[in-house]
């Protein structure tokens, strides 16, 4: 699931922040919240295996703002839940062919309007899918080929998927992740996203950029908007850094080792406190916990995210997660944080659950 428009939103799963970017050491100030996290609602069952949350938040009702999951499966779907976890049958999509991550974005220009948006890859088909929210209408043709020119299969598997609207002009790109791919440096494709007079979306390749180890995959990407950059796991490996914006090239900005995890790092969501602040969470994937990391860096540098806190939830083998900063009822009223469970469902917490003393600090 990245920092949307609002600046308060992000999606995706994505890996791990441990030590220092950039060559500094992390932090040994950092805390273990001893007693497992436990949610407010924990959402109805998907029927094979949910991965990847995203929020939308209704900009006219914020109580009825929505929560989409994926269900990963070659009979597929896109779960559409309200804020107490409830199936909202009326918008699910089926029939998807295994739909990984998902992500939100805001304000896209399809004629004479703008529509807010949900992005999957499906794995089987080599297609993104585009729908516009809250309605879920699908608004791609029946899917827009990725990856066209790979050679292998393997290589046009799509898995991870993240949304960035560049604050400059609006322009709004997906850049896209899959099951495996070269490891010269091109492992992601960036795609410009286009209203067409016909009332569809078409995507324009921009650029292919990002390292990968060769190790495992890379299936998580967050972008933040607000401060552009655009982060993505290497499994087992670390967390890489690039700008989001295309036109700011390819260097890879910091690379973060996978030194504190079990196993695998995994789902990333970023909690916007204002003002460029606010917290990283990763996966901890096989020991179901959170890690937590400044947002803005640390020591005067960016680029430096040393570990503050992990927090024990309740969720199990969590791949993705998603958190929001808004106030949506009394159920949440510091903000929302979602995680997937391996036992089809999503769980929703409030963030001050999360954040623990983290958020008494504030």
């Amino acid at each position: 699931m990245t920092l949307k428009y609002p600046l308060h939103l992000f999606s995706i799963s994505i890996a791990a922040l441990i030590v220092a970017c950039s060559g500094n050491t992390a932090s040994n100030q950092s805390t273990v919240q001893s007693d497992v996290v436990k949610p407010v609602f924990i959402t109805e069952p998907a029927k094979y295996d949910t991965d990847d949350p995203a929020i939308w938040v209704n900009p006219e009702y914020i109580g009825e703002s929505l929560i989409i999951g994926t269900d990963k499966n070659a009979d597929g779907a896109l779960y559409v839940y309200n804020l107490e976890g409830k199936i909202q049958e009326d918008k699910v999509v089926r029939g998807l062919k295994r739909p990984n991550n998902v992500d939100i974005e805001y304000g896209l220009r399809i004629g004479d309007r703008t529509v807010d948006i949900a992005v999957t890859g499906e794995r089987l088909t080599h297609n993104m899918r585009v729908f516009s929210l809250p309605d879920m209408t699908p608004l791609d043709g029946g899917g827009i080929p990725m990856f066209v020119g790979e050679t292998g299969i393997e290589f046009r598997d799509l898995m991870g998927v993240a949304l960035y609207k560049r604050p400059s002009d609006g322009a709004i790109f997906a850049i896209m992740g899959r099951k495996t791919g070269p490891t010269d440096g091109t492992y992601l494709w960036q795609y410009e996203l286009t209203g067409n007079d016909d009332g569809t979306v078409s995507a324009g390749l921009v650029r292919k950029f990002g390292k990968y180890s060769g190790l495992n995959e890379i299936e998580a990407i967050a972008v933040d908007n607000e401060l552009g950059y655009v982060y993505y796991s290497d499994e087992g490996v670390g967390l890489r850094k690039y700008y989001a914006d295309p036109e700011k090239g390819n260097e890879e900005l910091a690379f973060v080792p996978n030194e504190a995890f079990a196993e695998d790092n995994e789902g990333i969501s970023i909690y916007d406190a204002g003002n460029g602040k606010g917290y990283i969470l990763v996966s901890d994937q096989q020991a179901n916990e959170f890690h937590i990391y400044p947002r803005e860096g640390s020591g005067g540098d960016t680029h430096n995210h040393p570990l503050l806190s992990q927090v024990k939830v309740s969720t199990n083998e969590s791949d993705g997660s998603e958190v929001s900063s808004r106030a949506f009822n009394d159920h949440f009223p510091n903000g929302l944080f979602v995680a997937m469970s391996d036992d089809k469902t999503f769980h929703l917490y409030r963030w001050e659950d999360i954040a623990g003393d983290l958020f008494k600090k504030k």
